[in-house]
């Protein structure tokens, strides 16, 4: 026979009423306790209510379970997980369906989910976070932010702390309310002003045991309190479920998306995820975007999913506490599953208790769960807003609703209240509505948006006119003539590049400004290294949902780029393509064409022993190595919204953002003299890979980084992650940008040339040798 357990669950609403009674058909589970639990758990088999007093350490729980020996715990609600109720039993060795405090942050700070959000790329609204003394920012943002709002108090408040103003005035009353006036009390210390989505909703429940996590079918709840979803928000009226949104295609998105991505975020970054994870959809044109998360059980969710669950429950719970959740099989059986929510009169304001309620003889498949009650003279009587919930299963949505209609007929106490249609969407759905006339705008490209885009960077391009182009943009392509240059033999050069993983910092960050200047200075660099002048520049830019705003802010520093560069920006494309990047997520790509005459083209065949190495100063990492970099930021436990541990003023991601030096201006006259043998731009590889590549065969080269100072960026990478200098060497420019191969009896005038074009430091880093290898000296001096 296999180990019996006893179980204790806290809590005392329907939820916890639904988790008894399906444990208590485990034929593992061999007592359950409630505490303090409610008239409905009293009346379950091997359930029994118990009265202990809370304690902020949880010590006289701890004690009356370790005194009756259970053997796993189960917390309902929030309030128990944030406060810490799982390392309270785990220092007893007793095992708890739920998440540490620090995972349960979740659902505790909204403000800390968002961000979480941020950073592991999961889909949600745009938001901002302030502090309540930040009243007038907050204020100036929901202004000028271009979108309708929804105002959410980070902390705990009993689920009544988000407010959704429709007009700006509203918007600003509600900070007022929150931040100033302090309605929500210490919830309100922080406050989260997101971007108003629309939708349909969905709740998915799902185990997980920090690695694996199953969900449960998709549900909808039904928040307001009265019918057609108007009226004050509740608790929840009812559920149902599956959702018929909830196609395969949806639940695959959300998986993939979202919940994995979650648990393995969480588990990264050393808070596991242990329970249920309650997560909060709305289905927008762009896919399923998170609105909350939550730590628990829903309710009435769990009343109807549970019923659904065809494994014994035990076993799954017990499974994820001790870390093997894919050892067990999770069985849903078919059909549909309805709840329908019998309320206080009064409810969700102010309402009577006492009242004595009566439960007939109910239809098969039909179970009612008590929320709201307690005994008194040995009699359930009413004791909360939300008292009794309704739940059915069956084969067909409407039969599953009809049956819990069916169910509420027989429930009956003075003032009860409760809606009347429960899962009219899905109803609604089935009935067959007409099918809408499909555009392109509904599959998720807006051409209009394109067209306003072209118009918004129109000035930008042609800021970028020079000699050969007048940079105009619309055409099916770009032209450049080369005829005004009276070029005698000239070789064009051609280069493609990115930004890399640097785009992740930029977009984690919400900086778009220097993305444009890093696209253009990876490419043109690598002409100038050629002996090339870059003459014209084309831009990719690639996305699900076209941000009018991001992406014009990032063709403008595009064209900035150019500008500095000297070459006109003649076109580009611009891709919208709604499931190819989570949204908000874009990528680029660029390509630059130059020219030189055909006996100035580097690198020069002459290169020999003895040439100098001259260095040029980076502007810091430039765009390389940032997967790197990235790493190290998560290890050191930073966002990028933290303040800059090198330079004061800025925030982390903005310092790391600085744009890559464009090396144009100050080189040409240099290449010009025809004293510079050879160029090579320090990049993915340092100087270990880059370097070679413009050495004839037989030759290598010594680098001594002990010639110049290591930037505190890169001192920064070094120390915090721990970082062999030689591995530094292999990855990054280290604050040499680009490597100048020179003869020694022209140093001194490159040098001068170099200076007059306004560089204003030039190192002398080392010379060729024989060989083929960079050999790397004063390592010691960067320890």
């Amino acid at each position: 026979m296999a180990d019996q357990h006893s179980i204790l669950i806290v809590g005392s609403g329907g939820r916890e009423h639904a988790l008894a009674w399906k444990l208590s058909n485990s034929p593992i589970v061999d007592r359950i306790f409630v505490v303090p639990g409610n008239g409905g758990t009293a009346q379950l088999e091997k359930t029994t209510n118990v009265d202990v007093p809370s304690s902020p350490d949880f010590a006289a729980l701890v004690a009356f379970a370790v005194q009756n020996n259970v053997t796993l715990v189960v917390p309902g609600p929030e309030q128990p997980l944030v406060d810490g109720i799982e390392t309270a039993f785990r220092k007893v060795g007793i095992p708890v369906f739920g998440p540490s405090a620090r995972a349960a942050r979740m659902e505790g700070s909204k403000a800390f989910s968002k961000d979480f959000m941020a950073r592991h790329n999961i889909p949600t609204a745009k938001y901002r976070i302030f502090t309540a003394s930040q009243f007038s920012e907050a204020v100036e943002y929901v202004k000028t932010c271009g979108f309708q709002t929804v105002l959410k108090a980070s902390g705990l408040a009993a689920g009544k702390g988000v407010l959704i103003p429709e007009t700006i005035d509203d918007a600003v009353a509600g900070l007022r309310d929150i931040m100033v006036s302090n309605v929500f009390g210490e919830a309100g210390s922080e406050v989260v002003i997101e971007e108003y989505l629309t939708g349909p909703e969905l709740s998915i429940l799902a185990f997980s045991d920090g690695y694996t996590v199953v969900p449960l079918p998709a549900a909808q709840d039904h928040k307001r309190i009265g019918e057609g979803d108007i009226g004050p928000n509740t608790g929840g009226m009812g559920a149902y479920a599956p959702a018929p949104a909830a196609t395969p295609h949806v639940m695959k998105r959300i998986m993939k998306e979202t919940l994995q991505p979650t648990i393995d975020g969480m588990r990264r970054e050393g808070f596991p995820f242990v329970g249920m994870l309650f997560t909060g959809f709305i289905l927008t044109e762009a896919g399923p975007k998170v609105l909350e998360y939550n730590v628990r059980f829903g309710d009435p969710e769990t009343e109807a999913v549970l019923l659904l669950l065809e494994s014994d429950l035990a076993p799954i719970l017990l499974a994820c506490a001790e870390h093997r959740l894919d050892s067990v099989e999770v069985k849903i059986r078919t059909g549909f599953a309805a709840s329908v929510v019998l309320a206080s009169q009064g409810y969700p304001g102010s309402y009577p208790k006492g009242k004595v309620i009566d439960v007939g003889v109910l239809p098969s498949n039909v179970h009612v769960f008590h929320a709201g009650t307690s005994e008194k003279d040995g009699k359930v009587v009413t004791s909360g807003g939300r008292v009794i919930v309704v739940s059915s299963v069956a084969s067909t949505v409407k039969e599953a609703v009809d049956l819990a209609y069916e169910g509420v007929s027989k429930v009956s106490f003075e003032g009860a209240t409760y809606r009347k249609d429960i899962a009219h969407r899905a109803l609604s759905a089935e009935a067959g509505p007409s099918k809408p006339s499909l555009t392109y705008a509904s599959a998720g490209v807006s051409v209009d948006t394109g067209n306003a885009f072209v118009d918004a960077i129109k000035p930008f391009v042609k800021a970028t006119r020079r000699l050969g182009s007048d940079a105009a943009i619309g055409g099916f392509g770009g032209t450049f003539d080369l005829k005004p240059l009276n070029l005698k033999d000239p070789v064009l050069v051609s280069g493609t590049d990115g930004v890399g993983t640097k785009l992740r910092v930029a977009m984690d960050s919400g900086i778009h400004r220097y993305v444009g200047i890093d696209l253009v200075a990876m490419s043109v660099n690598d002409l100038i290294v050629q002996g090339a002048e870059p003459l014209y520049f084309l831009d990719y830019y690639a996305c699900s949902r076209l941000d009018l705003s991001v992406a014009a802010e990032v063709v403008k520093s595009i064209a900035e780029g150019c500008v500095e560069a000297g070459c006109a920006l003649i076109g580009g494309e611009t891709a919208e393509m709604p499931g190819m990047y989570h949204d908000g997520d874009y990528d680029l790509a660029g390509f630059a064409v130059g020219a030189v005459e055909r006996p100035a083209l580097l690198p020069r065949p002459d290169i020999a022993t003895g040439d100098v190495l001259l260095g040029l100063p980076s502007s810091g990492i430039h765009s390389n190595g940032f997967s790197l970099v990235r790493k190290v930021v998560e290890v050191c436990g930073l966002s990028y919204s933290s303040p800059c541990p090198w330079s004061a003023g800025k925030s982390l991601g903005e310092a790391l953002l600085t744009p890559t030096r464009l090396y144009v201006k100050t080189l040409l006259p240099a290449i010009r003299t025809g004293r510079i043998k050879g160029l090579s731009h320090i990049t993915g590889g340092g100087f270990t890979e880059n370097i070679p590549r413009v050495l004839p065969a037989g030759l290598g080269c010594v680098v001594d980084v002990s010639r110049w100072t290591l930037p505190p960026v890169f001192r920064f990478v070094m120390e915090r992650g721990n970082v062999a200098p030689r591995e530094m060497c292999r990855t990054f420019n280290n604050g040499v940008g680009m490597v100048l191969i020179v003869g020694r009896e022209d140093v001194e005038e490159v040098i001068r040339v170099l200076k007059a074009s306004g560089e204003s430091e030039v190192y002398e880093i080392g010379e060729v040798i024989p060989g083929r290898d960079v050999e790397l000296k004063g390592l010691d001096t960067w320890v």
